[in-house]
This record gives C-alpha cells, sequence and structure tokens, in this order.
C-alpha cells in the first residue's frame, strides 16, 4: 500500500505577498484551495494533481505533501506524533531522510532538536515496520519538514526539490537577479494581458520579458525541469500525462508584443540565452539600451520592471538621478501604466508622482516594495 495512491493533503508554500495570486492560480488549475496560513496553502487531490501543481504553478516556491498534522507542546508529543505516522507507505526501506524544521509561536522552539527528535522517531518507526536494527539510507532522498506554528506540527514531504523558481532555462545570473516566481507575481498583479504591449526598461538577465512570454504563450514553467517527487519509490508515474497536457495547452501561434531593453551589452546577450533556453527568443524584441531612450509607438502599454537598487550596484546618488530621469521618461508615455519594485525607500520621491497602489513584496529575503502607477485602458474596439 501506498499514500500516494489515494487523495493527499497537498500543500503549496507560496512567499508573502503573492498569496492571492496563488490561490488564483489553484483555482484555475481545478482546485478549491484554503486561506493562506503562515505562506501555506492546502488543497485536496491525488498524486497527479501533485504533479500538476509543480508543472503548471508558476509563483508557488514548492509543493509538499501534508502526512500528519497534531499538537506538540513537548519534545514526548513531539516523538509519538511523528511516530504515529505509516512512514512504511511513503518510504521505502533504503530512503535517505533529510528532516528540516521550522518554529513560530511556539513551545519548541529549539530547531536542531526538533530536527533531532523528529529524525529519530522517523527511523525507530521505519525500523519497527521494516522489521530491520538498521536503516541503510543508500537510496533517494526524501525531504521532510516539521513545521511547528501556534503549538501544532505539521509533517510534511517535499515533492519540489529545487525551489519551483529554478525553471530550467535561467544558467546563469546577472547583477541582483528577479526570482522566476517573483517575475511571474508581478506580472500577474499588473494588468498586463497577451494582447497589451509590454517593456522592462531595466530587463537584465530577461527574467521579466521571457516569463511575459511564457504566460502569454501558456507555456507551463515547470514543464523542462523534473522533480524530486519523480524518484519516489512508492509513487505512481504521471509525468507523462502531465506532461501531454501542458504540451496541449500551448499557443504559440499568438502574436506578443513584449520587449526587453538594458544598457549593459552583456546582459542582454545573457537575456538572449535565457530566452533561447525557454523557447521564446522569437516572441521577445531584446536590445542594449539606455533607459532614457525609452519611447515607443504604441499609445497604450505596461512597463513591468526592476531597476537597480542598492549599494552593491549602485550609490543612493546615482540611484535617485536614475529614478529622476526613469520618471521623467515614463510621463511622457502619458497612457502607459508601470508597476516598479524596489527597495528603496524614496522612489516614490525621486520618480516624481505617488503610486496608485504600493504592495510589500520579497525577492529573497530582501523586503521590496511594488509601485503600481495606472492609467485608462485602451477603447475597446467593437467588432
Amino acid at each position: 500500500m501506498s499514500i500516494f495512491d489515494g487523495q493527499l493533503n497537498i500543500e503549496a508554500a507560496v512567499a508573502s505577498g503573492i498569496e492571492a495570486v496563488t490561490k488564483r492560480e489553484l483555482i484555475k488549475l481545478g482546485y478549491s484551495p484554503s486561506g493562506a496560513n503562515y505562506g501555506r496553502i492546502r488543497f485536496e487531490g491525488d498524486f497527479k494533481d501533485v504533479m500538476r501543481a509543480n508543472v503548471f504553478l508558476r509563483t508557488a516556491n514548492r509543493v509538499r505533501i501534508v502526512l500528519g498534522s497534531f499538537k506538540a507542546e513537548t519534545f514526548d508529543e513531539l516523538f509519538e506524533g511523528i511516530s504515529s505516522i505509516r512512514w512504511q507507505d511513503a518510504l521505502p526501506r533504503d530512503a535517505r531522510i533529510v528532516v528540516d524544521a521550522k518554529s513560530q509561536k511556539s513551545k519548541l522552539f529549539a530547531l536542531r532538536s526538533i530536527q533531532s527528535i523528529s529524525k529519530k522517531a522517523i527511523v525507530c518507526a521505519m525500523q519497527r515496520s521494516y522489521s530491520c536494527k538498521t536503516l541503510p539510507e543508500s537510496g533517494t532522498a526524501y525531504n521532510l519538514e516539521v513545521a511547528i506554528f501556534d503549538d501544532i506540527a505539521t509533517v510534511t514531504l517535499d515533492t519540489s526539490g529545487e525551489g519551483l523558481h529554478k525553471r530550467g532555462y535561467r544558467t546563469f545570473l546577472g547583477d541582483a537577479p528577479l526570482r522566476e516566481t517573483l517575475a511571474s507575481a508581478m506580472i500577474q498583479l499588473s494588468v498586463w494581458n497577451p494582447d497589451r504591449p509590454l517593456i522592462d526598461p531595466f530587463c537584465g538577465s530577461g527574467t521579466i520579458p521571457v516569463e511575459a512570454a511564457l504566460i502569454g504563450l501558456n507555456i507551463a514553467s515547470g514543464m523542462n525541469r523534473n522533480f524530486a517527487c519523480e524518484s519516489f519509490a512508492k509513487a505512481p508515474n504521471v509525468r507523462a500525462d502531465v506532461q501531454q497536457e501542458a504540451e496541449q495547452l500551448i499557443t504559440r501561434d499568438r502574436q506578443l508584443h513584449i520587449s526587453g531593453f538594458d544598457i549593459n551589452p552583456d546582459a542582454i546577450r545573457l537575456a538572449l540565452k535565457h530566452a533561447e533556453r525557454a523557447g521564446v527568443k522569437d516572441c521577445i524584441h531584446l536590445q542594449t539600451a539606455d533607459m532614457r531612450e525609452l519611447s515607443s509607438k504604441k499609445q497604450y502599454g505596461i512597463i513591468i520592471t526592476n531597476p537597480p537598487y542598492g549599494e552593491r550596484l549602485m550609490s543612493d546618488r546615482d540611484v535617485e538621478r536614475l529614478y529622476r530621469d526613469f520618471g521623467a521618461v515614463y510621463r511622457k508615455l502619458d497612457k502607459w501604466c508601470a508597476y516598479v519594485i524596489t527597495s528603496y525607500r524614496g522612489f516614490e520621491k525621486h520618480f516624481g508622482s505617488r503610486a496608485d497602489k504600493i504592495r510589500k513584496l520579497y525577492n529573497s529575503q530582501l523586503e521590496c516594495n511594488f509601485y503600481a502607477y495606472l492609467a485608462p485602458p485602451p477603447p475597446k474596439i467593437n467588432n
């Protein structure tokens, strides 16, 4: 018997600020997700749904299977709760067991102790189930997380492996890289749709234009990579079915108007490589250009960008001058919307106008603001 053969409680881990985007993605995929709790969104499904979530979700960090949940105010309760899980239904005898721990607002907070006791409980339970004195741990790695929030311990099995921001197309990183999951969330938080022009005037290694093209052509973000759950000994092989579904949904005949510019020619060369690896090079215009030269023949459009910020890239004086020049350029595009992410707190002052909306987002661990400047939508064309 295997837990992977029946209904599962599945959990999508998401970064703070984009929970609503991931929830919309899950609803679009046909699920009924819960509200986010500590950056986790739950939904139900079978193992094929686990694979679908890994392949299709653009903004989730990873997908986990919930193995058990129980109250744990003491280490004895933690040990007993973990021991009660039917580990033999999930892990083979030779599983390499890796345990991570998290704790928040709980009586148990020593992470190393939580990890050690949890690993011991799993090993003891496995030894009983497989009638053996030792476990070889020579096989596939099974990454488990014991997260204790408000004294409730939840044990989950990671199915993603590497974080879902690693799509497979970005082999090299430019300066201050933007995570692919965050770039996709920024696009989905904007008013852009595939029929409208999109420009990134600080495109760097091309993450925003590439993610926009993947969305525009409906190319699943996880199509070109593998996941940890494909190696699970007790799990059914469902990758081929999900891959076929993803391929059938692609709309390669759609014409897109996506452009990326950067003053650094090395960055543009990198962006071109990434666009090619993602299979969207022919759908994006990428060019070396100074933001100050930005213009468009299109009357309506969307700017989505991650401009330079922080001491590692530029001095405060240089950042302020750049933002003033960017604001002056943007005001000439008076019917364009702009969406800008930066950790620089004086952005609005130097850009020259207050944003219509501000949302707090995180690029890895860096707290940023996502500024939205709105403009009238283009007139509807009557057929």
